[in-house]
C-alpha cells in the first residue's frame, strides 16, 4: 500500500519561519499525483498587516524567465523565426558590435553573451523597455554568442522582447498574456489593473540586501544587475507603475498555485505546453542546452531555453527567495513565493521537507 505523506508538516516549516521572524508572509503550494495537496497561505502582504490569501499574487524576479521565453517559443511554433536563425534577419540593428552569429538560442540559453545592459543604460527609465531594447542593440557582447554562459539576469525579457516584437509585431508580455489567458494562468508579466488588489508589498528582510549584489564592483553579477539602478529598488516594484509596466526577466507577479500548477503540467504531452507550442519545441524547452560555469550565478549551471535543469528536477527561482520547480525524480512540483527578501533559505527548507516526505 503506497503510504499517503502527512502533509501538516510543511505549514508547521512555514509557520515556524514566520514565528522565528525569517519569514514576513509567502504562499506554497505542492501538486502530487495530479492534485494541490499543500496550499499555504502564511503572513501578511503588506506593512498594514493583511492577511496572505491564497490568491495573493508576489512579484517573483527571475521566476518570470521561463514564461518569457515561453512567450518566444511561440513565436517559433507559429513560424515566426527560428531557434537556430540569426536574430538580424529580424532585427537588423542587433548585428552591431559582432552580434551578427547571434541567434535566439543563444539568447533563450544564456549564451548570447549580453548578460548586462550598456553602462549607458544607467540614464534610461527601467520602465521604458523600448528605449531599453534599443541600448542591447548596440551593446558589445562579453563573449562571442555561444562561448560562453551567464545567466541575462536583467537583460533576458528585453532581449526576447526585441526579437518577438519584430517576428510578429506584438509584444512579449503581451503575447504571454494572452497565453494566460487562454489556459486560465494566474500568472502576470504585466498585472492588469482589476488584480492590482491582490499584490503583495515586497520589503526588505535582510539589512542592505540590494546592495550585497553590487559588493564587487568588478564581478559579471555587478554589471548583470548594477547597470540599470532601481530593479532591487522596493519603491520602484512595489509601484503601481511598476507593476502594470513590463520588464519580463524579473517582474512575474503570480500565485504559489499557479506557480505550482504550471509545473505540474508541464511535462505532460497532452498538457497546455504541449497543446501551444508542439512537443518538439517542449522538448527543446526542457532538455539541457549548455551546462558550464556561468559568470554571473559563479556555478555550473545546466541551461534549458528558460529553465535551470539537474539530474532530479527543472525549475527556476528568483533573486530574493521565490522559486518553483517540478522533480522529474519524484512526480511533485512545488513554489514558493515571498514578499520578504533575502535568501532562499526558506524554499530550500521546503525542498527538503517534500524530499523527505516522499
Amino acid at each position: 500500500m503506497t503510504r499517503t505523506p502527512d502533509w501538516s508538516s510543511i505549514g508547521e516549516l512555514v509557520q515556524g519561519s514566520i514565528d522565528a521572524g525569517d519569514e514576513i508572509g509567502a504562499g506554497v503550494s505542492v501538486w502530487y499525483e495530479g492534485q494541490e495537496v499543500v496550499s499555504l497561505a502564511a503572513g501578511t502582504r503588506n506593512a498594514a498587516g493583511d492577511h496572505w490569501q491564497p490568491d495573493t499574487l508576489a512579484h517573483t524576479y527571475s521566476t518570470a524567465k521561463p514564461f518569457a521565453a515561453l512567450a518566444a517559443l511561440t513565436a517559433v511554433a507559429d513560424g515566426a523565426i527560428g531557434l537556430d536563425q540569426p536574430i538580424t534577419d529580424v532585427w537588423p540593428e542587433f548585428g552591431a558590435n559582432a552580434k551578427t552569429s547571434t541567434t535566439l538560442r543563444h539568447v533563450l540559453s544564456h549564451q548570447s553573451g549580453v548578460f548586462a545592459f550598456p553602462e549607458a543604460a544607467a540614464s534610461i527609465d527601467p520602465l521604458d523597455g523600448e528605449a531599453l531594447v534599443e541600448s542591447l542593440a548596440d551593446a558589445v557582447p562579453f563573449h562571442p554568442p555561444g562561448e560562453g554562459v551567464a545567466e541575462h539576469a536583467q537583460t533576458y525579457g528585453h532581449l526576447l522582447h526585441g526579437v518577438v516584437q519584430r517576428a510578429t509585431g506584438q509584444g512579449l508580455a503581451d503575447r504571454f498574456t494572452e497565453l494566460a489567458s487562454t489556459y486560465g494562468w494566474d500568472l502576470h508579466l504585466t498585472v492588469p489593473e482589476t488584480a492590482l488588489p491582490r499584490v503583495a508589498d515586497l520589503a526588505y528582510l535582510q539589512a542592505g540586501w540590494p546592495d550585497s549584489y553590487l559588493a564587487d564592483p568588478g564581478s559579471a553579477l555587478a554589471a548583470s544587475l548594477g547597470r540599470l539602478p532601481g530593479t532591487l529598488d522596493v519603491d520602484l516594484v512595489n509601484s503601481t507603475r511598476w507593476r502594470t509596466g513590463w520588464f519580463p526577466a524579473i517582474a512575474l507577479h503570480a500565485t504559489a498555485s499557479a506557480l505550482a500548477g504550471f509545473y505540474a503540467q508541464l511535462l505532460d504531452p497532452d498538457g497546455p505546453v504541449a497543446q501551444r507550442i508542439g512537443h518538439e519545441l517542449l522538448r527543446e524547452y526542457t532538455s539541457v542546452q549548455v551546462t558550464g560555469h556561468d559568470l554571473v550565478l559563479d556555478r555550473e549551471v545546466s541551461w534549458t531555453l528558460g529553465f535551470q535543469r539537474d539530474d532530479i528536477e527543472i525549475g527556476m527561482g528568483g533573486i530574493g527567495g521565490s522559486s518553483a520547480w517540478v522533480s522529474t525524480a519524484k512526480g511533485y512540483s512545488s513554489a514558493y513565493v515571498t514578499r520578504g527578501l533575502a535568501n532562499h533559505d526558506r524554499v530550500d527548507a521546503v525542498w527538503e521537507e517534500i524530499e523527505r516526505l516522499l
